[in-house]
């Protein structure tokens, strides 16, 4: 019988000093624009960070706006400061080739960092194609695949959020 390896779980994730430098700038938007918009990384990058892993996927879920809205207004921000924004990308949904969601791209400290919203799907009945709509956090997280990939980081609060109440202790975080 197979004994399974204990892996050490953090209560709290410990930013690298790029990433404190990355979301300062996204939450001196925030200040700048006067946004009410909670920032949420999203994903694998929760996990790995979780388990002490280095990661360099950030991907940013935001509740009240489009990626390209929020990556226009980080833009601008820096331009007010004298920084200059790299790597700008909008990448459009296209419902033809599975990609229902545009997603913004942009480089912050030689990092790519990808920007799009909380959504929720409907599935009509006869169709395996969801229709995306904005959705919750919690909404968003229950459509995703795996409950350690429904964990957010709030960029605002610095906290670990898991709306599925299963995300920290889904058997998939030894992956």
């Amino acid at each position: 019988m197979a004994t399974a390896a204990c892996i050490e779980v953090k209560e709290q994730i410990e930013l690298t000093e790029t990433e404190k430098k990355i979301f300062d700038r996204l939450l001196n938007t925030l200040r700048h624009f006067n946004l009410q918009t909670q920032l949420r990384v999203a994903g694998g990058w929760v996990r790995d960070k979780l388990l002490g892993k280095e990661c360099y996927d950030i991907d940013i879920a935001l509740d009240n706006m489009l990626g390209s809205e929020f990556v226009d207004k980080v833009q601008e921000y820096l331009s007010s400061t004298g920084e200059v924004a790299q790597g700008l990308a909008v990448i459009p949904s296209n419902p033809e080739q599975s990609k229902h969601l545009e997603t913004a791209r942009m480089r912050l400290f030689d990092l790519w960092i990808d920007f799009v919203n909380l959504r929720c799907e409907d599935y009509s009945e006869n169709s395996r194609i969801p229709t995306m709509k904005f959705g919750t956090a919690e909404e968003d997280a229950y459509r995703r695949d795996l409950t350690i990939n429904s964990l957010f980081y709030n960029v605002n609060t610095n906290l670990v959020e898991d709306f599925t109440k299963r995300g920290l202790e889904d058997e998939n975080l030894e992956g």
